[in-house]
């Protein structure tokens, strides 16, 4: 019975699909209707030094202990400082996207939301999958790199001392680690208790990862020597083209100011908390991480410093037996507080899309007594300990990036949309053509570098997207409604058109491999889309919508009679 009531639903899919995909919800409707749906409401105690903890702790501890050597050792030099400036301005002006975003719609639900209310359900669900696949992969990626850093703080010089080497499994994937799984264990059972605890924990740790930056940055320019910024090779000896290769990668690094979006339902004071939360901790990592990597660099040459757990070897190298440790100390605990971080916020993401009904309803859950979103919070601490046993770093470093630069770049274009169309009421064509030439141009420019085409058609792309720019601009009016809850990014639309056009120049220098993995993934949220998510809506927001609306009319009718039979009766 069951398998003939899904065949005959699978059978009515075009129009589900003509009926959802672009499907959008209000953000009135995301903050009542949908939140709903989740039973109790998560608890409001979260105040703006609780989230620029929870943005700086949930970027430190990634990207400086994790890519800062692989980097700087095959990928940019001695110059992945520069990489670092070059991802943070991108980062920076994504963050103020989404900052407009989350005053605006203080859910829960981050990037999905956004698109959601903009592009429509699809546009939404696609960017909110790869926002849980780019979180549950750097989660378990980043676990497993506590694991060699807390190797090196009890005086292990090997990375993989405290892993199990497993004969007949692939390359790869066979050193399995259970202090990564015990962590990920742990970090779940603290977020299932409570999110005002966990954020005071994050809080503690955050500061003491902050006074062992302070420490590695002074041993850096206090011990270090200039000339091991230009030997060998100078400063740059894979030149502009590693410093920007290298930048896609370390955009991994800033993965996290996001989750401080996904906080919005627990911050008192939303519209002036959010603001100061997200982009003030990104200023503040954006100057640890250049300073961070450019210490390393002065300690040792680039093409001496090793890849695995790279700060604390370092200093063994040099001879600094005690500074290894210590460093060992500082970075577990970094690492520690950007899991917990992440952890936090794709629960978050995980119970919102719930809430919509693209997967389970289960998911969407909050349990009355801690305001946490428990079932959601427990199936991912799952996912991620089985990823984290297996999987090694190198493996999904770029697929992660590329999830994240695909994610940032919808909601510039979202942003821009929102402004122009949706908010100054004019038609979505100019708009939309707009955004298209702004990604063709962008993408143009982009492969231009890449195969190293002349130097005309890298000025002739950018010229187009300035000029577009400008004469969009120009002849696009856009109509600003002063509101009391709201916060608007400034000189639109040039921070969201370079936001754009720097993300697609960092997808586009990532390798194949992750393009090939990518595709195999959206290939397969696609899918799932198809075959669940659309038919959960549709009976969600279509049917179900009917049956309300005809019991209400049913009630409104009843009372009528009811109404004039006691008119009758007096």
């Amino acid at each position: 019975m069951f398998l003939f009531t899904y065949l005959n639903s699978l059978s009515k899919t075009p129009q589900k699909l003509k009926k959802r995909m672009l499907a959008t919800w209000t953000p009135d409707q995301e903050l009542n209707k949908v939140r709903l749906r989740s039973g109790a409401d998560m608890k409001r105690k979260l105040t703006w030094y609780d989230l620029v903890a929870l943005g700086v702790g949930g970027m430190l501890g990634v990207g400086v202990f994790v890519t800062t050597g692989p980097v700087a050792r095959k990928t940019s030099g001695p110059s992945v400082f520069i990489s670092y400036i070059i991802a943070a301005v991108s980062a920076l002006l994504s963050s103020l996207c989404y900052t407009e975003f989350s005053v605006d719609v203080p859910v829960a639900g981050g990037a999905f939301s956004y698109l959601r209310v903009t592009f429509g359900e699809f546009v939404g669900y696609f960017a909110g999958a790869n926002i849980l696949m780019e979180y549950v992969l750097s989660n378990a990626a980043v676990s497993r790199s506590f694991t060699e850093y807390l190797s090196c703080a009890f005086g292990r010089n090997d990375p993989n001392s405290w892993r199990i080497h497993v004969h007949g499994l692939m390359q790869g994937y066979n050193m399995l680690d259970f202090p990564a799984v015990a962590l990920i264990i742990v970090l779940t059972i603290c977020l299932c208790h409570s999110t005002k605890e966990s954020s005071m924990l994050n809080l503690i740790m955050t500061a003491f990862h902050v006074m062992f930056f302070g420490f590695i940055i002074i041993a850096g320019f206090c011990n270090g020597k200039v000339e091991n910024l230009v030997k060998p090779g100078g400063i740059a000896p894979y030149g502009v083209r590693g410093i920007l290769d290298g930048a896609a990668i370390v955009y991994f690094s800033y993965i996290g100011y996001d989750t401080v979006s996904t906080m919005a339902e627990e911050i008192k004071n939303p519209s002036k908390t959010l603001p100061l939360g997200i982009v003030g901790s990104v200023f503040i990592v954006s100057a640890l991480y250049c300073l961070m990597a450019l210490s390393l660099c002065l300690l040792l040459p680039y093409n001496m410093i090793p890849e695995g757990a790279s700060f604390s070897a370092v200093f063994e190298l040099m001879g600094w037996k005690w500074a290894s440790n210590v460093v060992g100390v500082g970075a577990s605990l970094g690492i520690v507080a950007s899991l917990l971080v992440a952890m936090l916020g794709q629960a978050r993401y995980l119970c919102v899309i719930g809430r919509a009904r693209l997967v389970p309803s289960w998911f969407a859950k909050v349990h009355p007594t801690t305001g946490t979103p428990l079932n959601a919070t427990i199936v991912l601490g799952i996912c991620q300990a089985s990823i984290a046993l297996f999987t090694e770093l190198d493996i999904v470093i770029e697929m992660i990036s590329i999830g994240t630069l695909l994610v940032f770049y919808l909601v510039s274009n979202a942003l821009i949309f929102r402004r122009y169309v949706i908010l100054s009421k004019n038609p979505p064509l100019h708009t939309l053509l707009f955004l298209f030439l702004l990604s063709s141009t962008s993408f143009a420019f982009s492969l231009s570098w890449k195969f190293k085409l002349h130097w005309w058609n890298l000025m002739l792309f950018a010229g187009l997207t300035f000029s577009a720019t400008i004469i969009f601009q120009y002849f696009v009016p856009m109509i600003i409604m002063e509101r009391q809850e709201s916060w608007l990014v400034p000189f639109m639309p040039w921070p969201a058109t370079i936001s754009i056009f720097l993300n697609v120049f960092l997808m586009t220098t990532l390798k194949m491999v992750a393009y090939k993995r990518f595709g195999i993934w959206a290939g397969v949220i696609t899918i799932f889309y198809v075959l669940y998510g659309v038919h959960s809506t549709y009976h969600a927001e279509e049917i179900l919508e009917m049956v309300v609306v005809d019991n209400v009319n049913a009630n409104s009718s009843t009372q009528q009679q009811i109404t004039k039979v006691d008119i009758q009766l007096v």
